[in-house]
């Protein structure tokens, strides 16, 4: 059976961040992630973390201004000092709450840069990023994500993920492969994890239409997560979805899984 993380940017909203931890572990759920810890001082993410005897699968690096809608800096040729102070910002959380992984969101591509400069500026950068974190341990994911919930987004499909890593010549970038997102990008989900598994990971869910937890749209889950048992997958699975009601309500398919 698949290992799942809660991901507590998305769920168990109905409480304050830091009280979602305790809310995943009464739920079930022996691992957690979310968007940015920097809000936080690490030892206060520590403590919960032990408390509830919870493992920090992943988070994400510095993405530039959330909130103005800025969906990461790495494709972005004048933001590359910023890139790189945010590296060593993730290093110093992810050695803290002994994460594994961290994702690299690239960002929107920026009107009227030329497109060779986007690639060759996301290609430095996350070579610097896995160079910096395999230094530490740590492995780097980068994440295609789909245009419909994020216009202009520069990193969209598999193939296009695997080549960015590829021109980098690092051994420590990976795929984070988001079900939702490669479901209206791409579709052929089984198929895609299972030529590509070598290269993945993490993976996370989420069903479409809408983005709810599974069992509400049209990916069949069930099989897919007997694919993820057959070729082997033992990673962790983030559960990045939005309730349709309260979390704790919508938790039929994790405890049926």
């Amino acid at each position: 059976m698949p290992k799942f993380a809660a991901n507590l940017t998305m769920l168990f909203t109905e409480h304050d961040f830091l009280d979602r931890f305790e809310k995943a572990a009464q739920a079930g759920f022996r691992g957690v992630e979310y968007l940015f810890p920097y809000p936080y001082k690490p030892e206060q993410l520590v403590e919960k973390l032990q408390t509830h005897d919870l493992t920090q699968v992943l988070h994400n690096l510095p993405a530039g201004d959330w909130g103005a809608g800025e969906r990461g800096i790495a494709c972005l040729p004048d933001r590359v000092g910023e890139f790189q102070d945010g590296v060593g910002k993730a290093i110093e959380y992810a050695k803290a709450l002994n994460c594994p992984k961290v994702n690299c969101l690239a960002g929107i591509a920026p009107a009227g840069v030329d497109a060779t400069k986007q690639r060759d500026t996301f290609v430095a950068n996350i070579k610097y990023a896995g160079d910096a974190l395999k230094a530490e341990g740590i492995r780097l994911l980068i994440e295609p994500i789909n245009t419909i919930d994020i216009p202009g987004f520069y990193l969209t499909g598999t193939a296009q993920a695997l080549d960015l890593i590829d021109q980098t010549g690092s051994d420590n970038i990976f795929v984070q492969y988001d079900v939702y997102h490669m479901q209206i990008m791409e579709g052929d989900l089984a198929r895609t994890v299972e030529k590509n598994l070598s290269r993945i990971g993490h993976i996370q869910l989420a069903d479409n239409p809408g983005r709810n937890e599974p069992g509400t749209g049209e990916i069949n889950y069930p099989f897919l997560f007997g694919v993820f048992d057959r070729i082997g997958y033992d990673g962790w699975i983030g559960c990045e979805y939005k309730p349709r009601g309260r979390t704790e309500d919508g938790l039929g398919w994790f405890t049926n899984a």
